[in-house]
């Protein structure tokens, strides 16, 4: 990720200070930055997964975002989480839809 995340700090900065220095700096700064392991579309790939495996739905719509900006196709997306209907649940997936409809239009 080539652009600094500053989410946390700018969410929960003062509330959180610590867990937004850990978001910032350790998950999109050390992990995220990995791309020679993992690229930045990939790593859209595995979180978006999880966070609609774990029925998160709150961080789904910036994870979407961040996943169409690394690369994710509309197809990619839509293919997705079809896969993960049958894994994870229909009302996830339905869920999920409808945030990504939303984004990939």
């Amino acid at each position: 990720m080539s652009e600094k995340q500053t989410a946390e700090h700018d969410i929960l900065g003062e509330f959180a200070p610590k867990f937004a220095t850990l978001n910032d700096d350790v998950l999109f700064g050390e992990v995220w930055s990995r791309e020679n392991e993992l690229s930045a579309h990939d790593r859209s790939m595995i979180t978006i997964s999880a966070i609609i495996s774990g029925g998160n739905l709150e961080q789904l719509e910036a994870h979407l975002k961040l996943g169409k900006k690394n690369g994710i196709t509309q197809q990619e997306v839509s293919e997705m989480i079809t896969h993960l209907a049958f894994y994870v649940g229909w009302p996830k997936a339905w869920s999920a839809f409808n945030l990504a409809k939303e984004i990939w239009q």
